[in-house]
């Protein structure tokens, strides 16, 4: 046998050993080597989750722990079973609250590794998708806070991933994952359902869509939705709460964002970074070697349009990006030669650097004065970053919103705990508290063991599903941060006397008062529990 033949039949034998070989066998397995930006990415969370204090978000959360049910006003019940957990076993302190974000924080640098390396990515397109992921400041800010943007982002992810796994096997179990992750994003977020919705609809208009017309994916759709029952159950039993919602919160944030915002915003949230997923958006749209994997392209188009025409809020995209990162790493290291060290090192450089340079703006690495004097200091030199400081107000401020939404809760608790051990232990005995915003009634149900204080009432967000039957106290303890004693309720009222106020420096709730009620009418009451028959049908 001639040598050219021996090459030929040496190439038909590998191409056969190939196609024979198990898929697991056929790809090489990074994920060792993805477990050190896992690392990476947990120490950065575990330096910065202790700084500051609780974010008025996650007390409202911590509270849903103490009244689990299958929904809630404003966020599904997934949330609230991660409270329980963490308040039954890691207790009830800043660090214990935001275990379970960091862990879904690294679950999503790993997937994202992953998919990497299902598109054919090697080490450097791992790397750089991980790092441009770990450092983009909409991940640093997003991954440690205890709230449903993190795990929302970590169901995404997860889709994305079995979507790819099953277009590189057509093995039917991921099918059936696939339903359960999409039912459990559903109870995690809404918006699970519309990111599905254009990853679906990709695919039916990419060439791959014959692998969805199959019995197996009308029953993985039948498992999410019996996954997800529950949840619409809960809501047609109460009104279709989300409905409500929605309409406030478009009427008191949503509205105030124009879509020219919500373009430039994307185009900056991950900064540097920004180069990677747009390589990999172009590549998954026009790539050849990625063809198969168009529908994340489309996807990710279709998601941002919608948000787009619903003015969503600027975080509801960021999920979609860390496939966009795995495309782009696979770009980079396609375009750049593999003996090019220099060149692929001052990429990693170029792309993650200036947002690890960023990074106090974002995520809390450093004491609370030092990061108002970098925050004053970067926003003045790069006026571009000063989205990052305009709260929903839409003004300026020296902090961003997230950070001073951690101050000054434990203050406020205390001096409602000064003004009720004030009282006489038999006035104690017929005193209520009663707190006008969720922060407020989270900060004051989170801290009542602490400082010994009666549980509190309110009648906002979700508060209002377990508020008292009636506010008929002798004594009311009224939580404000707005004039509404002195212009609403001073008429129906003996007396009163404001007892307290929160003083912390840049606490987006300063100013808010305490004040003791004595002796309300019986019309308090009437008005109050009028406001609550309203509100639990809304």
């Amino acid at each position: 046998m001639s040598f050219h033949h021996f090459s030929n039949f040496t190439t038909f034998s590998k191409t056969i050993l190939n196609s024979s070989m198990p898929y697991k066998n056929r790809r090489s397995s990074y994920s060792t080597f993805i477990l050190i930006f896992v690392a990476l990415k947990i120490v950065l969370n575990l330096f910065a989750i202790s700084n500051f204090g609780f974010h008025r978000d996650e007390l409202l959360h911590l509270v849903l722990g103490d009244h689990l049910d299958w929904g809630y006003k404003e966020v599904p019940p997934f949330i609230a079973l991660l409270a329980k957990i963490t308040l039954n076993i890691f207790g009830d302190s800043v660090f214990a609250a935001r275990i379970f974000s960091t862990i879904a924080s690294g679950f999503i640098v790993w997937l994202t590794g992953q998919i990497t390396a299902e598109l054919g990515g090697r080490r450097f397109a791992i790397t750089l998708a991980c790092l441009a992921l770990i450092f983009a400041p909409a991940f640093a800010a997003s991954g440690y806070l205890f709230q449903p943007v993190v795990f929302d982002q970590l169901w995404w992810v997860v889709t994305v991933w079995l979507f790819i796994k099953y277009l590189n096997t057509a093995t039917v179990k991921y099918l059936y994952w696939l339903g359960v992750a999409v039912g459990i994003g559903m109870l995690t977020k809404y918006t699970m359902a519309f990111f599905t919705a254009s990853l679906i609809i990709g695919i039916l208009i990419s060439r791959e869509r014959k692998l969805l017309f199959n019995k197996h994916v009308v029953y993985s759709a039948l498992l999410a939705i019996l996954i997800f029952l529950p949840n619409i159950i809960w809501q047609f039993v109460h009104h279709l709460p989300v409905i409500h919602h929605m309409k406030e919160l478009r009427e008191t944030q949503l509205d105030y964002i124009h879509p020219s915002d919500f373009i430039k915003q994307q185009l900056l949230v991950n900064g540097p970074a920004l180069f990677v997923w747009l390589a990999g958006f172009i590549s998954l749209l026009f790539s050849f070697r990625l063809r198969r994997f168009r529908f994340m392209a489309i996807a990710y188009v279709l998601i941002f349009l919608f948000l787009l025409q619903m003015n969503g809020k600027i975080y509801y995209l960021f999920g979609a990006y860390p496939m966009l990162f795995a495309a782009g790493g696979f770009t980079f290291e396609r375009i750049l030669n593999r003996k090019a060290y220099i060149l692929r090192t001052a990429t990693v450089l170029l792309f993650v650097v200036p947002n690890v340079l960023l990074l106090p703006l974002v995520l809390p690495i450093l004491p609370l004065n030092s990061t108002v004097a970098f925050i004053k200091h970067t926003t003045e030199r790069y006026t571009f970053l000063q989205f990052l400081v305009t709260w929903e107000d839409q003004k300026q401020h020296p902090l961003t919103q997230d950070y001073a939404d951690m101050l000054g809760w434990d203050e406020m608790a205390k001096k409602v705990g000064d003004t009720y051990h004030a009282l006489t232990p038999e006035q104690q005995k017929h005193t209520q508290v009663y707190a006008d915003n969720y922060g407020e009634a989270g900060a004051l149900h989170h801290y009542r063991k602490k400082y010994k204080i009666p549980d509190v009432t309110s009648l906002n967000s979700s508060f209002q599903l377990w508020a008292a039957d009636s506010l008929n106290a002798h004594y009311i303890i009224y939580v404000d941060d707005d004039d509404n004693v002195e212009r609403r309720l001073s008429p129906m009222l003996e007396s009163y006397r404001k007892t307290g106020e929160v003083l912390t420096p840049l606490a987006r709730e300063k100013g808010t008062r305490i004040y003791l009620l004595t002796n309300p009418s019986p019309k308090l009451n009437e008005v109050y529990k009028a406001e609550l028959a309203k509100k639990r049908l809304q």
